[in-house]
């Protein structure tokens, strides 16, 4: 604490001359009121101690309040503004030398008006807070303005009368002057703690914005190890059950195949109802392949050969897969960044983009679009912060904010039942992660989701 008032920074000693100069024009502001309101009304000090100039001094008086009052009208102007150190030095000044010209009227170091000087002095003091230095001038002025109006009007009392009017100023000097200092330093010293307060909470605020951002960042981290643990158990698993159900899938195989054959020989009118269950019991078949699949992917995704490619090739040969299923009346809007390379395995990435086309496909397609607005899927890359970004956006109907921590989660889906698995961005998670890269997703109900891909930059 102490440092701040003995070395104060010169950044704190600009920011208290500015805080001083705020101070110093709203101080001024009220001087001029007092200027304008107390001159005249020292009109009744003249009608009981000098009636015979009640006329004159009251223009003097008038006079003073005019000069005052235009002043105080600058000051709300931004040329009044910028000169309000000169005008606060001028406002004081305006009824010392009208006092002194009324000292000099009357009876010079006997006239009583000189107590009207401690007044202004003790203004000088209480309002217009002036720095010492700015005390010590105007008392000094005072002081010279009272000894010339009374050597002019050579009117010199008792010894007794001039000592106790110089006493009296030059006590109210001492006051004033000792009492700026101290109240400067008092200034200052609240001002300093202030602006140090200021710094603190400014350190302070900055400090937990970067901790909520690494706590922002240690809750994504944790999600992302929860998310991947998932998928490690589940691939751990798919091991297990791809090797137990394929000996048996196989026998399911061999024997619908001779299944068929029989049915063959089976009565006209028998061979429609038997074909249709065969049938049946092919598409269960066929779909229990498609899981075994899908499952497969979680156990065998690091022994596939990389190669470097371009973003844009990958999005075209990803785009061709979903051609068929391509609305006229979907916009297609692409802004791939020109010569943007990954390193990966190209038939990996160009499953991942097709599960997400497809999802946004779905989306599009469910949702009633009002006049003015079409259906469009915003494909765009981008290089940021160390990473190849690769980022899906579609307008459709979004996804439910309980629903969006729980769809990279095997086998969840909001889709009907037979209409998906709830694999497709489990395995894209995984897939994406298999290469450093991680899957983001951004979402608002009814109005767009978008899935970003980021990849790390291959140095």
């Amino acid at each position: 604490m102490n440092k701040i008032f003995s070395q104060p920074a010169p950044e704190m000693l600009a920011a208290f001359a500015t805080d001083q100069a705020e101070q110093r024009l709203a101080n001024t502001k009220v001087g001029c009121a007092l200027v304008v309101t107390l001159m005249p009304l020292g009109s009744t000090a003249d009608y009981f101690v000098y009636p015979d100039k009640l006329a004159p001094f009251f223009w003097l008086r008038l006079a003073c309040s005019a000069i005052a009052g235009i002043i105080w009208g600058l000051l709300y102007t931004a040329q009044g503004r910028k000169l309000s150190r000169g005008l606060g030095v001028i406002l004081p000044v305006l009824p010392v030398v009208f006092l002194a010209v009324m000292i000099l009227l009357t009876d010079g170091f006997a006239s009583p008006y000189y107590a009207a000087l401690n007044l202004v002095l003790l203004a000088v003091g209480a309002v217009l807070h002036w720095t010492m230095r700015e005390s010590i001038v105007a008392v000094l002025l005072v002081l010279g303005l009272y000894v010339g109006a009374g050597v002019w009007c050579g009117n010199y009392p008792g010894s007794d009368v001039m000592f106790a009017n110089f006493y009296f100023i030059a006590l109210m000097d001492i006051i004033v002057v000792v009492g700026t200092y101290f109240q400067e330093q008092a200034r200052f010293r609240e001002f300093a703690l202030r602006f140090e307060l200021d710094k603190n909470k400014q350190a302070l605020e900055a400090q937990n914005a970067a901790l909520e951002t690494a706590n922002r960042q240690i809750k994504e981290a944790e999600s992302q190890l929860v998310q991947a643990e998932k998928l490690a158990s589940l691939g751990r698993m798919s091991a297990g059950i791809i090797h137990e159900i394929n000996n048996p899938l196989n026998f399911v195989k061999t024997g619908l195949y001779t299944l068929r054959n029989k049915g063959k020989h089976l009565a006209p009118e028998q061979q429609a109802d038997y074909a249709e269950v065969v049938k049946d019991v092919e598409d269960g078949f066929n779909r229990v392949m498609n899981i075994v699949s899908s499952l497969r992917g979680f156990t065998h995704h690091d022994d596939e050969s990389r190669e470097e490619f371009l973003i844009s090739d990958l999005v075209d040969a990803s785009l061709r897969f979903v051609s068929h299923e391509w609305s006229v009346t979907i916009r297609l809007k692409k802004n791939l960044l020109a010569g943007q390379l990954l390193h990966a395995n190209k038939n990996k990435l160009i499953q991942v983009c097709l599960n997400l086309i497809e999802n946004s496909l779905d989306a599009l397609k469910t949702k009633t679009f009002p006049a003015g607005e079409a259906p469009t899927i915003t494909i765009s890359s981008r290089v940021e912060n160390g990473y190849n970004v690769l980022s899906f956006h579609d307008n459709g109907t979004g996804i439910a904010p309980e629903h969006l921590g729980k769809i990279f989660d095997p086998f969840f889906t909001t889709k009907d039942v037979g209409a998906g698995m709830g694999m497709g961005l489990s395995i894209s998670h995984r897939i994406v992660e298999s290469y450093g890269g991680r899957i983001r997703v951004q979402s608002e109900p009814g109005r767009f989701c978008e899935f970003t891909l980021e990849f790390p930059v291959q140095g």
